[in-house]
């Protein structure tokens, strides 16, 4: 069935069914609860209640997962890269077979609305197909280096740790996997504690396809997994998306323990640049679309900051305004519905604490700006425009990871590109111009990872994905993140 033309009753049905099953740890290929016996709930952040009673693992449960990876390592290294391949695309039919059931638990667990899901099970697949064509790639070289032979190979790490964050949960826990398990690598996932369900049950389908311990997924409801994962001797290589804080931590816990490879996809603060001669009602249009309000802005690639000339500002949040006047809210499930939830009550708390406390040092709300008007449930924030802020305020230079845009007006070309630089984050950038010299001209001075000029500047598949500065360390979704999970042996026969 088509995930966006099923109804909100059809979907709710569905629901019930899913949250009525017993969630479990995916260790060694079996699901199990945690050893200690402990659980937790989860609740939904659109009603409030609890949804399900999750495992709360814990070290001991990160202990069997490590070393039913490692008992795995030496076999799955040793099927030929094309196997690999091959069963990965088994997996990645697999999941667009049972994609509607991935939704509607992301969408329960998450708050993400059910009509923006169907692109997302279609990037997981496509991420899945895109790793298993490259099997072949982890290629090594010959060096002339003297008149013996020398040779360079590409080996996998051995056990990987995938942790992922909670506002895409899914699309994170199942791509996450492709890149080091085509490598050879073996991979534990760590979802959220906030939104375990779709990854718990990506473990069951995992079980059913790949062999025994290739993949384990183990969730518990603080730090001790996370931690226990980080500092096991036997994981080598770990992969996080989250925080900027959560990440420094991963990489002091892990230089604490041994010497890893870390790969970090962390946060951003990302800035658009709007030029005089763009049109104002194509730039306020692009502005809504950046703020990603359909996740209610906690995406870390979301443009938070917009710089418009002061020559089209007034035009420019004034369209934003009207725009995000017939804003659709409500029921994640209900195909109609338009933005989601913010993930937990912490979550929304804090993002309305940047609203206050931006409003208290002079910033003005243009739009938004609390809870919309008439709706009573569900931890929703109105797309919020501020206006009237200073480049080096609070609320210009943390990332909120809620629907918050800060409007920031400037008069020259180098005053923008000092603002947009100003922050200790580089994740994206987007420009709007038509002045193509100018264009690049300014996309050389951004310091981010990833520029869009008159379009977006997130990744796209294939296409080098990260940042700089705070915003992390390595690149994914290319051949980049592939051969990130290989480490480069030199061998030297010797002729003479």
């Amino acid at each position: 069935m088509n995930i966006n033309d099923a109804t909100l009753v059809e979907n709710e049905e569905r629901a019930r069914q899913l949250l009525q099953r017993s969630w479990k740890l995916s260790i060694a290929g079996e699901c199990r609860p945690a050893l200690s016996g402990r659980t937790y709930a989860v609740t939904s952040p659109y009603t409030g209640e609890q949804i399900a009673v999750v495992p709360d693992g814990g070290a001991e449960d990160v202990a069997a997962a490590v070393t039913a990876a490692h008992a795995a390592f030496e076999g799955w290294r040793a099927t030929p890269p094309m196997a690999r391949a091959q069963l990965l695309e088994e997996l990645a039919r697999a999941i667009v077979a049972y994609a509607r059931d991935f939704a509607i638990l992301d969408s329960v667990d998450a708050g993400i609305p059910i009509v923006y899901m169907a692109d997302e099970l279609r990037t997981v697949a496509a991420f899945m197909r895109y790793f298993a064509g490259l099997a072949l790639e982890t290629k090594g070289e010959t060096i002339p280096a003297s008149n013996n032979l020398h040779f360079t190979e590409r080996q996998p790490f051995g056990v990987v740790a995938r942790i992922v964050p909670f506002n895409h949960p899914f699309m994170f826990a199942a791509k996450n996997i492709a890149a080091p398990l085509i490598a050879g690598n073996t991979v534990i996932v760590k979802p959220s504690e906030l939104t375990p369900l779709s990854a718990l049950l990506l473990g069951e389908l995992v079980n059913e396809i790949l062999p025994s311990g290739v993949v384990n997924v183990v969730v518990g409801n603080g730090p001790e997994v996370p931690q226990a994962l980080v500092s096991h001797p036997l994981v080598h290589r770990i992969g996080f998306t989250g925080s900027e804080e959560i990440g420094r931590k991963i990489v002091r816990a892990g230089a604490d323990c041994g010497v890893k490879d870390i790969s970090l996809e962390l946060g951003g603060k990302n800035a658009f640049i709007a030029f005089p001669d763009a049109d104002p009602v194509t730039v306020a249009e692009a502005a809504i679309r950046n703020m990603n309000v359909t996740w209610s802005g906690q995406s870390c690639s979301s443009t938070t900051r917009l710089l418009v000339h002061e020559d089209i500002a007034d035009i420019v949040v004034a369209t934003i305004t009207e725009r995000l006047s017939t804003h659709v809210i409500g029921n994640p499930l209900d195909p109609h519905s338009r933005q989601g939830t913010i993930v937990s009550e912490r979550q929304y708390h804090s993002i309305l604490g940047f609203i206050e406390r931006a409003q208290q040092a002079g910033a003005r709300v243009a739009s938004g700006g609390g809870r919309p008007k008439g709706v009573d449930t569900g931890l929703f924030i109105e797309p919020t425009v501020l206006v009237d802020v200073a480049p080096d305020s609070e609320v210009a230079q943390e990332e909120i990871f809620g629907p918050v845009l800060s409007v920031i007006r400037w008069r020259d070309e180098e005053e923008a590109i000092r603002i947009a630089n100003s922050v200790r984050y580089g994740l994206t950038g987007i420009i709007y111009t038509n002045d193509i010299k100018r264009a690049h001209r300014v996309a050389r001075k951004i310091d981010a990872g990833m520029i869009g000029i008159n379009g977006s500047g997130a990744a796209f598949l294939g296409i080098p994905a990260g940042g700089f500065k705070a915003s992390g360390l390595g690149r994914e979704q290319s051949l980049d993140e592939l051969l990130s999970y290989t480490q480069i042996k030199v061998t030297s026969v010797y002729l003479d």
